[in-house]
């Protein structure tokens, strides 16, 4: 295929919807450093791919890095027109890329509800808490997305049971307010507890 024909058919994608866009948007990228403290990594992700997602109204993406396993993130802006997909150092490890590696990355709307998945110990507290569950529900998706990832991001199920009680306990002292400072006090006292 000629330099002619590449963007022929390129350009045609664009405009319709392939089979292939059921499955993302694939395209290559650099694992870079960052200095944000929440992850240590990420990837660009090239403008074409950014407009394309923005005309689906989703900068909340799924996304897959080298066919590993899909992870929910957002497509963030990181300065001078350039935007990225952040990469944790658990992901990192697990696919055993380094700085400078060229990862194949593929990118596609994230159409869940929350923008992360719900544990399931949350989803029945939910169920039995119709104040705790009016009041997360209240919240901006972000903050939402935050309490979720708080919940999920223990390996026990029990751990994940206290957090979800200890984070609907605090939405309701609070009124539908998040103070983290006083969360994460309740959460740690729930630990120490626990462990009693």
């Amino acid at each position: 295929m000629n330099k002619k024909e590449k963007t022929r058919s390129g350009s045609a994608r664009d405009r319709t919807k392939s089979k292939g866009e059921d499955q993302g948007i694939p395209f290559k990228s650099v694992l870079e450093r960052s200095d944000n403290k929440l992850w240590n990594a990420h990837v660009r992700v090239p403008s074409p791919v950014v407009k394309r997602l923005e005309q689906q109204n989703s900068r909340r993406v799924v996304c897959s890095l080298n066919g590993w396993k899909p992870y929910q993130t957002a497509i963030l802006p990181f300065g001078n027109g350039i935007s990225i997909v952040r990469v944790n150092k658990k992901l990192r490890h697990g696919l055993g890329i380094e700085f400078g590696d060229t990862v194949k990355v593929v990118l596609k709307p994230d159409t869940s509800e929350y923008g992360l998945p719900v544990p399931e110990e949350l989803r029945v507290l939910f169920l039995q808490d119709e104040d705790g569950s009016k009041l997360f529900h209240a919240l901006t998706p972000g903050k939402q997305r935050t309490l979720l990832y708080i919940v999920d991001s223990v390996k026990s199920p029990e751990k994940r049971i206290s957090r979800a009680v200890v984070v609907l306990q605090h939405l309701k002292i609070n009124k539908g307010r998040i103070d983290y400072r006083q969360l994460f006090t309740m959460l740690k006292s729930r630990t120490k507890s626990s462990m009693r």
